[in-house]
């Protein structure tokens, strides 16, 4: 198969959450599906202010439709080099993405996010038709991909190259719909008449839903979940309408970014079948964060974008209570300024007990990962979820709500002794999370440390890595979208 990817973020080169882990690991792990791929995966990317292009690329100008431009249409610079197993295609145009963030600054999402990502959109198809090289498969991800899928129904239908591509849709995280309203519908350069949409504007996710050839979420769970007018955010009609084209792929983890034997970033390397090395990232992580070293008391890590849905207003909700159990709290991440103040607040009251840690710091979260006893995810609604994968994989046993992506890849101790890799609850509360953490440090704390031991063990050998599950999964996807597209167009 031939694919390429659309996404706004690619990790190293820009990530915000989660979904710039999987585009990179996904586009990678397929170069090693047997007899999957014609050639490596291309990722179209914008090319943001934060970007270092090496010296070394090729670059094409390609002119593409543009309602905002004088004349209709724009110039931009794909700039292509070769990553770690599939190609990158950066999509420079600094009208569009020459800016401080990747979705917005720090006061708001950029309005024009719809204009901006359907440049992302049109200079990816673009690209293929200028270089005549057909396409089967569009993998697109997120609403910020959908307008490739309206291009390719409405603007380039009989077109050779981009009018036959199968369209598969993964939905990290069905929340953010990609909402145009009318009066922005033109941003798209879809025409005056986009037949798409209703008198109230595009929803882009919705319309990626409908329009796709095969389409999935980041767990077997979650996909259950999201066809509940409770869990569906408002797409729940429109997925169940998909039936079978519809599925849950679980993320995969890339064991060779994430693996404490060979983490430089931690204080010292160690294995399950030697765990030593954990009590030097332990005392390096009390260090850090001001914490006593020598005080044995658990550390209760967390870390993840401050917003409702991460649940840490249960954390700062359960943790005067857990530190009067004697536990310590170390939290990482930013976002909601009224979330921040929340833990702000719990740390002013617990001094050397609680710390928050307020920005994005990618070697803190590894040395959390590696020194803290328990970690925490309270999620609201988790469609798949890459904190706890790490974590069990650095021997950090999680406790976690029982929802989407965490039900499927934590045991719970208590209900299953023989195979337990964590901790579950089910109520979104701060006591729900409390009582789940007073049940882990009950077996972290207990002198017979058989229970313990099994536990991070059974947590570190977990499997999760993309070649061997996730990613044969997704080939098998998308030549399902193939087929269906051949049936659309009578060509089976």
């Amino acid at each position: 198969m031939r694919v390429i990817f659309v996404a706004a973020e690619c990790e190293p080169w820009a990530k915000v959450g989660g979904l710039g882990d999987v585009v990179d690991a996904l586009a990678r792990a397929l170069a090693h599906v047997p007899g999957a791929l014609a050639e490596p995966v291309e990722v179209f990317l914008p090319r943001y202010r934060s970007i270092s292009v090496p010296a070394a690329v090729d670059a094409r100008r390609v002119r593409v439709p543009d309602p905002r431009a004088a004349g209709g249409s724009s110039e931009v610079v794909v700039r292509s080099f070769d990553a770690d197993g599939y190609r990158l295609r950066l999509v420079d145009h600094a009208p569009a993405f020459d800016r401080v963030g990747v979705y917005g600054d720090a006061a708001a999402e950029y309005p024009d996010n719809a204009w901006r990502f359907a440049i992302l959109a049109r200079a990816a198809l673009e690209t293929r038709r200028a270089e005549d090289r057909p396409v089967d498969v569009l993998a697109l991800h997120d609403w910020h991909a959908c307008p490739a899928v309206l291009d390719r129904d409405l603007v380039y239908p009989d077109d050779p190259v981009i009018g036959p591509a199968a369209v598969a849709l993964t939905i990290h995280n069905p929340a953010y719909h990609g909402w145009v309203p009318r009066e922005r519908v033109g941003d798209l350069g879809l025409g005056a008449d986009p037949a798409a949409g209703d008198e109230w504007g595009i929803d882009l996710l919705r319309e990626g839903i409908r329009r796709a050839d095969a389409l999935n979420t980041v767990s077997p769970t979650y996909a259950r979940e999201v066809l509940a007018e409770e869990g569906g955010r408002g797409l729940d009609g429109d997925l169940r309408a998909r039936g079978a084209a519809f599925t849950g792929i679980l993320n995969g983890l890339d064991e060779h970014l994430w693996d404490p034997a060979s983490d430089r970033a931690i204080a010292a390397r160690y294995t399950s079948g030697d765990l030593t090395g954990k009590a030097a990232c332990r005392a390096d992580l009390c260090a850090r964060v001001g914490f006593d070293p020598g005080d044995r008391a658990p550390i209760l890590g967390v870390i993840g974008r401050l917003v409702s849905q991460k649940g840490f207003d249960l954390v700062a909700g359960a943790a005067p209570a857990l530190v009067s159990r004697g536990a310590r709290i170390v939290a990482l991440g930013s976002g909601d300024h009224a979330l921040v103040a929340g833990m702000r607040a719990v740390e002013a009251e617990h001094p050397g007990r609680v710390a928050m840690v307020e920005r994005f710091d990618r070697d803190l979260a590894r040395r959390i990962y590696a020194g803290a006893d328990l970690f925490l995810m309270p999620s609201r609604f988790e469609p798949c979820g890459q904190g706890q994968m790490i974590a069990m994989h650095y021997g950090t046993p999680p406790v976690a709500r029982r929802t989407g992506g965490l039900a499927d890849t934590i045991v719970d101790l208590d209900a299953d002794p023989a195979n337990g890799t964590g901790f579950l609850f089910d109520e979104a509360t701060a006591e729900a999370l409390e009582r789940a953490c007073e049940r882990a440090m009950a077996v972290l704390r207990d002198p017979d440390r058989s229970s313990w031991d099994g536990v991070v063990g059974r947590a570190m050998a977990a499997d999760w890595a993309w070649e061997r599950s996730s990613a044969p999964a997704y080939a098998a996807m998308f030549r399902r979208a193939i087929a269906a597209r051949r049936a659309v167009l009578g060509r089976v």
